[in-house]
């Protein structure tokens, strides 16, 4: 087989195509990482004694290099009676400190140190109006800080951005003033109702607590999936069927009240795994739960935004239009969003939601084999993809995308 040939035809606000060169340098360090720091310096509200369990704290975790400028408060779980600070605090921080997102763990008030409702969720909002007053010091974007949880603790992430207000701009404490809505939700296997036979019943009892765990109008105020509204801000789910302990049945009711105010949401099931998995680093499978939350982050623009370019054209082999395929846009920079593009009938356009990030990528084109004969030796699973103007060639197929409209047009040459 001739080596592939490619030929590329461009308009005034073309794309340039160019050798890849290596990725942009990291950002500044973010600041250092800092223990148990008080919510409230002065004593939290309502607090039952002077010790470390009736104070609401925040263990602060930060990149160590390329700061995405984006912020997150992690919720652990443990049914309102206590908190699984491991697996479900710092080993996620640090996933998330790996994408560049500083991470702030969160020790709230439960039932275990003496707590009910509304102390929890209190504690959750105040955390969000902390990480955006503190934004500045932290180098964080306070229009992208986010909530993460767990199991109960993901019930706590769901009424936090659910039950959000816009702060109180009277308030003498500035910390106060801030908006309590989080931009975006992550829930891992998540308790979501209060009140329907699905609930986690120790969760239950445990955040209304002995007076009121019978009170079922309020555990129905409290059921997430009742709160949603065209605010609710964008979410990421997951959860494993297997779960007996919060079924998926939580899960699927948060995601259907999303889909019904059309907040842009993703839900993964995955068929095996118990409750309380956490990140379940050892598991191929379910592992791969963390890698999903991180494409969904960049595509929605949470770790790095950017200006972008429409992008559309023509893609023909041998001189006719590829009947089926895609072009995908890969960033240098990481973390902004993966774009790709389906190519039908030789055309593909990346407009509206799916416009490409302006800067430098990498291309990556694939297409059916039958659209170039190749055989089932050549192409086993009917398919091929390139991202070089030839087999054999050392350099890649990178392209500058830049703000407005741009044009391509890509003649691949696949001779026999």
């Amino acid at each position: 087989m001739k080596a592939l040939a490619a030929s590329l035809l461009f308009a005034a606000l073309a794309i340039n195509i160019s050798v890849a060169q290596p990725a942009a340098s990291a950002r500044d360090p973010a600041p250092v990482n800092q223990r148990a720091v008080p919510l409230w310096p002065e004593g939290a509200p309502d607090a039952k004694g002077p010790g470390p369990e009736h104070q609401p704290t925040l263990d602060v975790y930060c990149p160590e290099t390329n700061s995405s400028g984006a912020a997150v408060v992690i919720c652990p779980g443990g049914g309102y009676g206590g908190l699984a600070l491991d697996h479900e605090g710092k080993q996620v921080a640090q996933y998330y400190n790996s994408i560049g997102v500083t991470a702030f763990v969160l020790t709230y008030r439960h039932s275990g140190t003496g707590y009910h409702h509304p102390t929890p969720l209190n504690d959750a909002k105040r955390a969000i109006r902390w990480v955006r007053d503190h934004a500045e010091e932290y180098n964080i974007d306070s229009s992208r800080i986010g909530i993460t949880g767990f199991s109960a603790g993901g019930h706590l992430a769901s009424t936090a951005g659910t039950l959000f207000d816009k702060g109180n701009p009277d308030a003498p404490d500035k910390i106060e003033r801030a908006s309590s809505r989080p931009d975006f939700l992550v829930l891992g296997y998540p308790v979501i109702s209060m009140s329907d036979t699905y609930t986690h019943k120790g969760s239950r009892n445990n955040l209304l607590g002995p007076d009121k765990k019978a009170d079922d109008e309020l555990a129905k105020k409290l059921s997430s999936q009742h709160n949603v509204t065209a605010e609710t801000p964008p979410t990421f789910i997951f959860q494993t069927d297997e779960d007996t302990a919060v079924p998926a049945e939580n899960a699927v009711a948060f995601y259907l009240a999303l889909r019904q105010n059309k907040i842009p949401a993703e839900l993964h099931i995955y068929q095996r795994g118990v409750h309380g998995v956490g990140l379940m680093q050892g598991d191929p499978i379910l592992s791969t739960w963390s890698r999903h939350l991180t494409h969904w982050l960049r595509n929605n623009r949470f770790l790095r935004p950017s200006a972008t370019g429409e992008v559309s054209g023509k893609i023909t082999i041998n001189g006719k239009p590829i009947t089926w395929g895609s072009i995908t846009f890969v960033p240098e920079d990481n973390l902004l969003p993966l774009i790709t593009a389906r190519i039908r009938n030789g055309e593909f356009s990346a407009k509206n939601r799916d416009q490409i990030p302006v800067g430098k990528h990498h291309l990556k084109i694939m297409f059916s084999a039958a659209d170039a004969n190749l055989s089932t030796q050549q192409a086993p699973a009917g398919i091929a993809e390139t991202t070089k103007i030839s087999p054999n060639s050392p350099d890649e197929l990178t392209t500058e995308v830049r703000e407005g409209v741009n044009n391509l047009t890509l003649d691949l040459n696949w001779a026999q």
